[in-house]
């Protein structure tokens, strides 16, 4: 895992160090007093669903297919603002009965910022240093939470960066920690608002996705063409990154969508 981030995760040194740290010392613990719970922040297309996969695709034989991941979306799981209670009731049980049959299973939750405010709240007995919920013992298990909140407040802080004409690697997480906490965890339209995950200091960890430069996103697409087995040919590498937007709009330095249309693109310009 720590090679294959190291080859294929462009510009997130932050994102590899705390994501390894925080795997290495879970798994190395045979008595974890709690379960490992991590939040993925930061714009679209910078790496957070592609690292959470690439995760579980090492714990896992199967990866995301494997019976014991779990993948909940606000839009497909919870869309009705009104059944709130019964989401609750069905999250609850889903949970208690993955643990039942799996206590080392792996629960992500994408988009957190759409997530209804208090539906997370039922998860809690399951994240924290109790020993037994519910007849389970469960705290082998893995929590991914996913959010673009963060991502704005990110982006800006790396542009000042760049304007005090600093280094993506110069930038620490106890630079970015406040941002995000104020971000994600103070918003009252978030799934974290006023949860007791938060207040309960239930996260283990919490990683910043930067936002991808110009070269990054050309080594996207050198990657994604070796993918596909085609040919890495330097005009179709250029002309791919020129299509994608960066921002701010005069500098241009960062851009706007990530790596994420990368793929798509590509088809265009061969």
């Amino acid at each position: 895992l720590e090679c294959d981030l190291a080859m294929n995760l462009v510009g997130q040194p932050l994102v590899r160090q705390q994501v390894m740290k925080g795997v290495r010392e879970f798994l190395e613990n045979q008595n974890p007093v709690k379960p490992l719970v991590m939040s993925f922040h930061g714009s679209t297309g910078t790496g957070k669903t592609y690292v959470s996969s690439m995760l579980v695709r090492y714990l896992f034989q199967g990866g995301l297919q494997s019976p014991y991941v779990h993948h909940f979306s606000p839009i497909m799981h919870f869309p009705h603002a009104e059944q709130v209670e019964q989401y609750k009731e069905n999250l609850k049980r889903w949970i208690q009965g993955n643990l039942t049959n799996c206590g080392r299973s792996a629960f992500l939750f994408d988009e957190m910022e759409k997530m209804h405010p208090g539906l997370m709240d039922v998860i809690v007995p399951f994240l924290g240093p109790s020993w037994v919920v519910y007849g389970t013992n469960y705290r082998k298990a893995i929590f991914i939470f996913i959010s673009n909140a963060g991502g704005e407040q990110i982006n800006e802080m790396m542009l000042d960066l760049w304007r005090a004409h600093k280094d993506q690697e110069e930038i620490s997480l106890q630079d970015l920690e406040p941002l995000i906490s104020k971000a994600a965890f103070e918003n009252p339209q978030s799934g974290f608002w006023k949860s007791e995950i938060i207040n309960e200091h239930l996260i283990d960890v919490v990683v910043p996705f930067l936002p991808l430069k110009h070269h990054h996103v050309k080594q996207c697409i050198i990657s994604e063409l070796i993918q596909q087995g085609l040919e890495v040919r330097p005009d179709i590498v250029q002309k791919v990154a020129d299509s994608i937007p960066y921002f701010p709009e005069e500098e241009k330095i960062f851009s706007s969508t990530g790596c994420k249309t990368v793929a798509s693109r590509i088809s265009f310009y061969l």
